[in-house]
């Protein structure tokens, strides 16, 4: 038999029983549909996870003061000075606190940190008008504050926040400047915030030294040398106390969310794996029907010199069709089902193409293992028993 002949006579044989082609492409068709839309899925959270960790800056350092009392903290110049080590480009300590503040009859509760000039080069957060915090703001103590879109319109509806006088925990301060918009990142909303001067804040706060420090790298090579420099300087001030700080790198933090994001990515493969396998199942019990109810067709062909053969590969493209044919309209419902979950969970899904190709071809690979079975079974059939099957 030629391969054109036998695709014809499968092609026309699946067609004959439309329903029942159906339902037995259905497990192969769920099952490649969600493989690509887990796969979807999974490539949009894991390119919006990177997304908001590379805004954190992957060449950033941060150090947590975790101690209790002015002998494990950190005093402003303390933190300053970490601005010595190798590598180090910029040092912004912080200190931060949740507080009410007001406009008129407006109010809101927003966190509140106190700064200095440096958070904007080690942050990569700029202001969209107005002006920054200033050396001087920081050395006097100003009542000047810096505050987020969100925040500000919150407060402002469409007024233009620079220049106002808003109330901090009852305090008054002086707005000279609109922060950009930087959206939510692992740590919050960058937009719902107000930022004063680190002085005003540990007076605004009443706190004692610093406890946050944002440090940033010049060279990633070096990173892990600029890691224990840091370290050791930090062990030499707490005095060998190695529990009284924790130092955070963003780039070890990008590859093991990437890690994690590649576990539950495979996990998602293996269910739809065994989706894919039930639909194997389904077709095999098809085929085996299809046997069943055309054994004396195939006592007929026998009977008009069909080898084994022939029969053989009749009934194992039928079953490669079927799975084939299921693994096409799959691929189509499951970029539709990867546009939808993109659009429900306002990521960027995408699919990459080896993906598809493979999702195919292992439908058709289900198709030749489980129609082997039924299409052996069928080829062994004696021409005489055939013939008189009812």
């Amino acid at each position: 038999m030629k391969l054109t002949q036998g695709f014809r006579m499968a092609i026309k044989s699946v067609l004959s029983s439309k329903l029942r082609t159906a339902l037995s492409m259905l497990g192969i068709l769920i099952g490649v549909a969600t493989v690509i839309a887990l796969v979807g899925m999974g490539q949009g959270s894991t390119k919006q996870v990177e997304e908001q960790v590379a805004s954190l800056g992957t060449n950033s350092l941060s150090v947590t003061i975790t101690g209790r009392g002015t002998a494990t903290s950190l005093s402003l110049e303390d933190a300053l000075a970490l601005a010595d080590i190798p590598n180090v480009e910029g040092v912004s300590p912080t200190v931060s606190g949740s507080a009410t503040v007001k406009y008129g009859k407006n109010s809101t509760s927003v966190t509140v940190e106190g700064i200095t000039p440096n958070y904007e080069q080690v942050s990569d957060f700029s202001v969209q008008s107005g002006r920054y915090i200033a050396a001087m703001d920081v050395k006097n103590t100003q009542k000047v504050a810096l505050i987020g879109v969100e925040t500000a319109t919150e407060l402002f509806e469409e007024e233009d926040p620079v220049g106002k006088t808003i109330q901090v925990n009852g305090s008054r301060f002086t707005i000279v400047g609109l922060l950009e918009a930087k959206g939510s990142t692992l740590t919050g909303s960058n937009d719902e915030k107000i930022v004063i001067p680190i002085t005003t804040g540990q007076k605004l706060f009443d706190s004692v030294g610093v406890r946050t420090v944002a440090l940033k790298v010049t060279d990633l090579d070096l990173m892990d040398l600029t890691v224990a420099a840091l370290k050791a300087k930090l062990l030499e001030k707490f005095r060998g106390d190695d529990s009284s700080y924790r130092v955070f790198n963003q780039q070890d933090a990008v590859e093991t969310l990437n890690s994690v994001n590649e576990t539950m990515n495979t996990m998602l493969l293996y269910v739809a794996a065994i989706t894919l396998l039930v639909g194997g199942i389904g077709v095999m019990n098809i085929m085996l029907v299809s046997v069943t109810e055309r054994t004396r067709e195939i006592g007929i062909r026998k009977s008009l010199g069909a080898k084994r053969r022939d029969i053989l590969f009749q009934f194992l493209v039928e079953a490669v069709v079927i799975s084939g044919m299921g693994g096409a309209l799959g691929i189509g419902f499951g970029y539709l089902g990867s546009y939808v979950i993109g659009v429900v969970n306002g990521t960027d899904t995408s699919v990459p193409f080896n993906t598809v190709i493979l999702s195919f071809a292992f439908s058709a690979f289900v198709g030749i293992v489980f129609g082997i079975f039924p299409a052996n079974k069928a080829s062994r059939l004696k021409p005489v028993d055939a013939l008189r099957h009812d």
